[in-house]
């Protein structure tokens, strides 16, 4: 296979978006917020965790604690308590507890825009402030979720392993103000179709521009095996 120049894998980025936009109009984040801090907390707790389960537990710990100036002084075992089922609980409580002080002591509570801002805070990293900036109005930004970085490897856009490298190679692949939805229709796309252990190719939308980098190929049936191994080899 020929190697495919920049030029040809951003004409092919820009078709593999179309066809997942066209597919998936109505992708969006699915995790259920009001405020930018409540975002902030979800995203947070979605580190391991499904979108569905942080949003079986939010309202509760919205209730109680429902901003930053509630959230920081919290009790340490009602927090965990509330998180539990999120998993990693304790490391998650820490987390919410000291971005929750460090929001108060320097952004008086709110929540700032900016990446970078977001990112110092204890408990964020590069890829939850990239999620929280973009759906806040930050900055733009192409968040590398273990769903980018899957898609983007099995798509031939980034050969990269960290995700501050991938996201770089997809920022060069895609226009910027096409870096938000194209992180959230290839997690839609990973979500429901392109699993990480059996890819669901046979209906994938773009499969004839996926190269499916790292997928094993599919078995044939049981049958035709059976019948390949009962061959006799032909002698003479």
């Amino acid at each position: 296979m020929p190697r495919e120049s920049q030029a040809a894998r951003r004409e092919r980025a820009r078709r593999v978006l179309e066809a997942l936009d066209a597919a998936m109009p109505g992708a969006h984040i699915e995790l259920d917020y009001k405020t930018p801090f409540e975002l902030l907390v979800a995203v947070i707790l979605a580190a391991q965790c499904t979108d569905k389960r942080v949003n079986l537990v939010t309202p509760a710990l919205f209730a109680r604690f429902p901003d930053a100036k509630a959230m920081a002084p919290a009790p340490t075992r009602a927090l965990e308590q509330l998180i539990r089922s999120c998993g990693f609980f304790r490391a998650k409580t820490r987390a919410l507890k000291g971005m929750s002080e460090a929001l108060l002591v320097g952004y008086g509570g709110e929540v700032p825009p900016s990446r970078a801002a977001l990112a110092a805070l204890p408990g964020v990293g590069n890829k939850t402030a990239g999620v929280v900036s973009v759906h806040v109005g930050g900055e733009p930004a192409f968040p590398v979720d273990t769903h980018v970085k899957r898609l983007a490897r099995r798509l031939g856009f980034s050969r990269n392993l960290l995700p501050d490298r991938i996201e770089e190679d997809l920022q060069a692949l895609f226009l910027k103000e096409d870096w938000a939805k194209g992180h959230q229709l290839l997690v839609w796309h990973g979500r429901r179709t392109c699993f990480a252990r059996k890819p669901a190719c046979d209906r994938c939308v773009v499969a004839a521009l996926c190269p499916k980098v790292g997928v094993p190929k599919a078995k044939p049936p049981a049958a035709a095996r059976r019948w390949t191994a009962g061959r006799r080899p032909r002698l003479g």
